[in-house]
């Protein structure tokens, strides 16, 4: 009897804590470089992490690119479910949750000697990481643990935007880095920088 009261108590504790991470996510306003969860309870591979991208994007299967950046989770949420929508033969059932917070801004001494990029998809550790000015896009991915067994290594993309605001898309072809036919590997990360490793498709 006592550990049944005891253990009532404990999820009597746990109610409030629950309630305030919830309104706490609710009223937050996503930020880029923020990581967001998303749950598919109809589909466990569109599962994932996504890093809200510098112009407040997050990238998913099937939904394609989602605005998220100055949104509540809930209104994230709600684009997602309308978005995929059509995949399915009933509405499906999302969840949305805030994974990691945007690191801080770095202080001036070390923003000088480091650049921010964002590395997406399969690979060990995805997200926004800072790199030391000189960074190539190889010791970069090395840095993030390199890729997962899922990853397209085919059909990498490392995407930069200007100063004129144009976006840049260049396709990278890891086994020809290896084999030396380019030497695109030795690009020096600029900060900014996005580098997108797809999933592997059925059969690639």
């Amino acid at each position: 009897m006592k550990r049944i009261i005891t253990h009532l108590l404990a999820v009597l504790l746990l109610v409030p804590v629950i309630s305030a991470t919830a309104s706490a996510q609710d009223s937050y306003r996503i930020k880029p470089g923020d990581v967001v969860r998303v749950e598919v309870l109809e589909d466990a591979t569109l599962n994932r992490d996504a890093i809200v991208l510098p112009d407040g994007r997050i990238s998913l299967p099937l939904a394609g690119n989602i605005k998220a950046g100055g949104r509540s989770v809930e209104e994230v949420r709600s684009d997602v479910i309308a978005t995929l929508a059509s995949n399915f033969a009933t509405e499906p059932t999302v969840f949305v949750s805030l994974s990691q917070l945007a690191a801080p801004k770095a202080t001036v001494s070390a923003a000088k000697s480091t650049n921010t990029i964002y590395i997406l998809g399969e690979v060990a550790n995805p997200g926004a990481h800072a790199v030391e000015r000189g960074t190539t896009m190889l010791q970069a991915l090395a840095q993030v643990g390199g890729f997962s067994q899922f990853a397209a290594t085919k059909r990498i993309q490392l995407r930069r935007t200007d100063k004129s605001k144009k976006e840049r898309i260049y396709n990278v072809n890891y086994k020809d880095i290896l084999a030396g036919k380019t030497s695109i590997g030795t690009t020096v990360m600029e900060s900014g920088d996005v580098i997108i490793v797809p999933q592997r498709r059925l059969f690639e």
